[in-house]
């Protein structure tokens, strides 16, 4: 479902030729011996939109020459599909061009730049939940120039949330107790949260006194997202629902419900 307009290509949005993505993946653009050495997009860390609230995060480019590395023409963008006609579907930018550069040597030099995405806007749709790519350009001192056609990978994933309700409580010793629960992901096409259909989520307890999560069994959900499984209840303690992750969202545990067993 595509209910928004493609995102304009990089050459038009950042009047920048060489950032320009073709409807298909191109070799990288260089002049010299000129290298980007590191990229990390969001520290390292998964980029998680919900269905409202924009999500601020950086890309850090590392790059190397030997007469230095020119500052404020350092400049990354992160894209999801290449379309025909030069334009991306799912395409974010840098607010500030110049980013923060530090350097770290004569030679080496990292920018920083900060980068916002909007699950309304950027995403386009369900379809770009998953992995996107990182396409940056750097300048040397000396004229050197290198644009990375795919300088980092990164994902950006359809937020998750996942309840759990065990009942009855309290409840007598080796009584069987119902645990139900619900695992929704938000919609990028609705902007609201919707079932996760199908998907292997375990039953985990915690005796109370303990630290440690002990999974019971594995639930799948319906087709509305829900759970629900029955087990004896032997002990004090907490029930959770726990939720591995897929390429697409993220892994989520729930919050623990308490039983009193009796």
């Amino acid at each position: 479902m595509q209910h928004r307009t493609a995102v304009a290509g990089f050459a038009g949005a950042l009047a920048l030729s060489a950032l320009t993505i073709p409807g298909a993946a191109q070799a990288d653009d260089f002049s010299g011996d000129i290298k980007i050495t590191e990229v990390i997009v969001n520290g390292g860390k998964d980029i998680v939109l919900g269905t409202t609230d924009v999500k601020t995060f950086t890309i850090a480019v590392t790059a190397v020459d030997d007469s230095g590395i020119e500052t404020g023409n350092t400049y990354p963008v992160m894209w999801h599909t290449p379309l025909p006609n030069g334009d991306s579907y799912g395409l974010v930018t840098p607010g500030n061009i110049a980013g923060t550069c530090v350097r770290q040597s004569s030679t080496t030099t990292t920018c920083t730049h900060t980068l916002k995405m909007n699950p309304r806007i950027h995403p386009q749709d369900n379809t770009t939940a998953g992995t996107w790519t990182v396409r940056s350009h750097v300048l040397a001192n000396d004229g050197d120039y290198l644009t990375k056609d795919s300088a980092a990978k990164a994902r950006v994933l359809r937020n998750s949330r996942l309840t759990v309700n065990a009942s009855p409580e309290p409840v007598k010793k080796n009584k069987t107790i119902t645990v139900t629960g619900a695992l929704t992901r938000a919609n990028w096409e609705t902007y609201k949260y919707a079932g996760y259909t199908k998907q292997p989520v375990k039953l985990q307890f915690k005796k109370k006194g303990t630290n440690t999560y002990k999974t019971l069994k594995s639930v799948t959900t319906d087709s509305k997202g829900n759970l629900k499984t029955a087990t004896k209840a032997t002990a004090d303690g907490y029930f959770r629902y726990s939720f591995a992750g897929t390429s697409t969202t993220p892994a989520v545990a729930s919050a623990a419900d308490y039983v009193d067993v009796r």
